[in-house]
């Protein structure tokens, strides 16, 4: 593209030089000149491989700025660097020619400078609403009800249909880039790092985000843009910067350079970007690949043939069932309709065990994360790696290293996490697992999503070679000039319905668009899906949302308590509800604290024993004879001691990497053995006074029950409005994307640990008055009861989502059980057993209502 501004004076292209353009600062104009980012002699190194190596970049205001290379070039990781998120070992960061000592993520955004992540930094368990609060800071958005509307504006920007309140973790890939990019957009950043932005969206997407780039360059905002299409970087780009294995490989304006010259760059040889060549089959020559009437979620009565060697693309609008199609083919999903292969007819299970998938989303479907690049490649071809079910390691190190050798995977070893690759070579590993498996078909949805030039080609070639072999390759892809290049046939889709059969010269990106926009199909199966939820979206969003376990919680209270009066009325009376109350204000104040642990994807194994180490201390200050000083200073060494064992955990986990099971395991045995050592047995009578304060009533209430409710409200409140409560559950939902979102990770889980004691404190106080004695050997059943309630009131043990009313419910529950087996004249027996049931009911109940509002979702968008 040729720039509309006229080319700054030290716009000279520079090829094959490890340095920028100098800036140029004359007179009355350095203001103007003066770059928006400045990098200057950057290193980074993880372990023992270079990412960067002495390498600068210079972002002008008012500029697009395209910044190339191939996967693992260190582009992301330089962008990491500018943006905060990755700390440099050596160079100098500058903004705005002020020199930042220190960049971290909250600081970038306070300098006006904002990221569109590839794998977007989006929290999974939160709203979309509360996502962009989150992200944004409150200075974007306006106060009060126009909040809401301010947030709407921002989606609409950007083009998102998502709905505040759907939670991210249910959007589609491109819906959550739209989010990440609205982020971004929403805080006017003087510099906006674009990385691989068009990877996952339609045509219809991309033009919009150029002309949102376009309106903020004539602003003023700098923009890096990190893409591998170049049509992209003579669309959008002023000037642009190859990185080449982690040093700067050359800086040029966009005009004065051409194609070739960039891509000789980029992989340090001429490389011939075309797509293999198609094969030429007769017309009479017999299908391999043979489907008909294919029907499932999102597409209808799909049907089509391949011949050998042919390549099938699937061609649409993004969301018009292209995904949904693979899925099926691959037996993910349900259908119906015949698959032959071969002539043979394969079932949904052969499918299954038969076919190769690539998904669009490597990260969530197409990897384990927390394994190895061998492990990875290996886990689809274990069948072939030895005996019976034994591995040969010889044998998988063999097959794996070639396969990656032969795909170029750059990678340290095989044994480095997968989580270590650039995301190029990440969908390399995926690709390389797919060919070891030796798969009857394969599919790939969106293969070269993120994917360099020189890799591009790569799988091309590989696609191809595949194909040639005898196995069907069928390919879907946004981006229909990759189709045209690689498909011998290509199927139209538009609303789950093949609009249009393309084969041999009508494979052309003009025919495909056409036949795609002009579409006027409307599937039956979507106007019946639609039908077939009578529930509005609003009630569908309630159903999946963390206040639904709270409905059920209730319901299962009201009816087991209506059962036990039934049965015996003395249940109700005064004395009884004060006792309840009383026990589940102890068990209450402890799994509030547990729940906070729980939300930030941790556990907190100590807090039984601390509330009996708690009483002990306690025994020693709240005795006859002691005075109100002497109570005070009690209360108050209580209260610390309590902290400092959240701190210690808290410590434990985030710099001494402990898990959190091992760091509160410890401090539960120590807390365990402080107990025994200041009292070996019971001892240290509680004054009737302090027993007399802390159970007072208001009828046959507790003072303590409601203080617990009332608190109780108060931490929702903290919870759903206020930055500590996001804080917890961001780092609980996905602690690096809260990282990159200027979250501050560790202060909010040490704190939270801390949070944790301070409400146990207040459960021992309960307790102290329950047991009116220091005993060493109470407290400890709290640990797994007060996870209990937390469960029960429906808080994910795996982080990020939950309630503070639901624990409290959940203690009532346990409670109540616990108070029924006595009115029904059961055993204690009965307490475990209804305990145990109701875990898994809610587990089971819990998991399908969410389910089930994940797929109304789906189904919305």
């Amino acid at each position: 593209m040729t720039s509309d501004r006229t080319p700054h004076p030290e716009d000279a292209v520079v090829i094959n030089e490890t340095k920028v353009a100098p800036e140029t600062t004359v007179g009355d104009t350095a203001t103007a000149t003066r770059p928006t980012l400045s990098l200057h002699g950057i290193y980074k190194s993880y372990a023992a491989v270079a990412a960067l190596a002495d390498v600068s970049l210079e972002v002008r205001p008012g500029e697009v700025h395209a910044l190339l290379g191939e996967n693992g070039a260190g582009k992301s990781t330089l962008m990491g660097v500018a943006s905060g998120t990755t700390t440099p070992d050596q160079g100098t960061i500058a903004v705005l020619g002020e020199t930042v000592d220190e960049l971290t993520p909250g600081r970038a955004s306070e300098l006006g400078i904002a990221i569109v992540h590839q794998h977007p930094a989006v929290l999974p368990d939160l709203t979309v609403a509360e996502n962009i609060a989150v992200a944004v800071p409150g200075r974007f958005l306006d106060d009060g009800p126009d909040r809401r509307a301010a947030m709407r504006a921002l989606l609409e920007r950007v083009g998102c249909t998502a709905h505040l309140e759907d939670r991210v973790g249910h959007l589609s890939i491109a819906q959550k880039h739209l989010l990440e990019l609205g982020k971004a957009m929403a805080m006017k950043p003087r510099l906006l790092i674009l990385d691989e932005p068009t990877a996952p969206l339609g045509k219809e997407s991309v033009g919009r985000l150029f002309d949102l780039v376009r309106s903020a360059v004539a602003q003023g905002t700098a923009v890096v843009y990190i893409t591998h299409r170049l049509a992209e970087v003579r669309e959008l780009a002023d000037r642009v910067t190859v990185l080449r294995d982690g040093h700067h490989r050359g800086t040029a304006v966009v005009a004065d350079v051409t194609d070739e010259e960039l891509l000789a760059m980029i992989v340090g040889r001429q490389l011939e970007y075309t797509f293999p060549a198609k094969r030429l089959g007769a017309d009479d020559e017999q299908p391999v690949l043979t489907v008909e009437g294919l029907s499932g979620d999102r597409f209808s009565d799909v049907s089509f043939t391949a011949r050998r060697g042919e390549i099938i693309g699937v061609a649409g609008v993004v969301g018009n069932g292209q995904s949904e199609l693979l899925r099926a083919l691959a037996g993910l999903d349900g259908h119906g309709g015949t698959l032959t292969v071969d002539g043979a007819r394969l079932s949904h299970r052969q499918l299954l065990r038969s076919s190769a998938y690539l998904p669009a989303d490597r990260h969530q479907e197409g990897l384990m994360m927390s394994l190895s690049v061998r492990e990875n490649a290996a886990l689809s071809a274990l069948d072939r790696l030895g005996p019976s079910r034994f591995v040969n390691r010889r044998c998988e190190v063999e097959l794996v290293g070639a396969e990656v050798a032969g795909l170029a995977v750059k990678t340290a070893t095989l044994e480095s996490p997968v989580t270590s690759l650039s995301g190029g070579n990440q969908q390399k590993v995926v690709l390389a697992r797919s060919l070891l498996s030796k798969p009857a078909i394969l599919l790939a949805d969106e293969p070269t999503q993120g994917v360099d030039v020189g890799a591009r080609a790569e799988i091309y070639r590989i696609l191809r070679e595949v194909s040639d072999s005898g196995v069907p390759v069928i390919v879907a892809s946004s981006d229909a000039k990759e189709l045209e290049g690689l498909c011998d046939r290509v199927i139209v889709l538009s609303r789950g319905h093949v609009v249009a059969s393309l084969a041999g010269a009508e494979v052309t990106e003009e025919r495909m668009v056409r036949a795609a926009v002009e579409s006027t199909t409307h599937t039956r199966t979507e106007e019946q899906r639609a039908a077939g939820h009578r529930l509005s979206p609003r009630w569908r969003r309630k159903l999946e949302g963390d206040y639904a376990p709270v409905l059920i919680l209730a319901a299962v209270m009201l009816c087991l308590g209506a059962y036990i009066y039934s049965r015996n009325e003395r249940y109700l009376l005064p004395f009884n509800v004060t006792s309840v109350m009383l026990l589940v204000s102890a068990l209450g104040f402890i799994a509030l604290g547990q729940t906070v642990a729980l939300m930030t994807a941790g556990i907190d194994l100590s807090v039984g024993p601390l509330a009996g180490f708690l009483v002990v201390v306690g025994s020693f200050f709240l005795t006859e004879g002691h005075s109100g000083t002497a109570v005070i200073l009690g209360l108050v060494l209580m209260a610390a001691l309590a902290a400092l064992a959240g701190l210690v955990n808290g410590s434990l986990i985030r710099f001494g990497k402990f898990t959190p099971v091992a760091a509160t395991l410890a401090t539960y045995i120590a807390l365990q053995g402080f107990s025994f050592l200041l009292r070996d047995k019971p001892g240290g009578l509680i004054s009737r006074t302090a027993t007399d304060l802390i159970t007072t009533t208001i009828g046959p209430v507790p003072l303590a029950f409601v203080v617990l409710v009332l608190i109780t409200f108060a931490m929702e409140f903290l919870l759903r409005t206020r930055r500590w409560g996001l804080n917890i559950r961001a780092v609980g939902s996905d602690e690096e994307s809260a990282r990159r979102l200027g979250v501050r990770t560790t202060r909010t889980v040490v704190t939270g640990y801390v949070v944790v004691s301070l409400f146990t404190f207040l459960g021992a106080l309960i307790l102290l008055a329950q047991l009116g004695v220091g005993d060493p050997a109470q407290g400890i059943g709290y640990t797994l009861t007060s996870i209990t309630a937390v469960v029960l009131g429906g808080t994910s043990l795996l982080g990020g989502r939950g309630t503070f009313v639901g624990t409290l419910l959940g203690a009532g529950l346990i409670v109540q059980l616990l108070n029924a087996t006595t009115f029904l004249g059961l055993t204690q027996t009965w307490q475990y057993l209804f305990q145990g049931a109701l875990i898994v009911i809610a587990a089971l109940v819990y998991s399908q209502v969410r389910g089930s509002g994940r797929k109304a979702e789906g189904v919305a968008h």
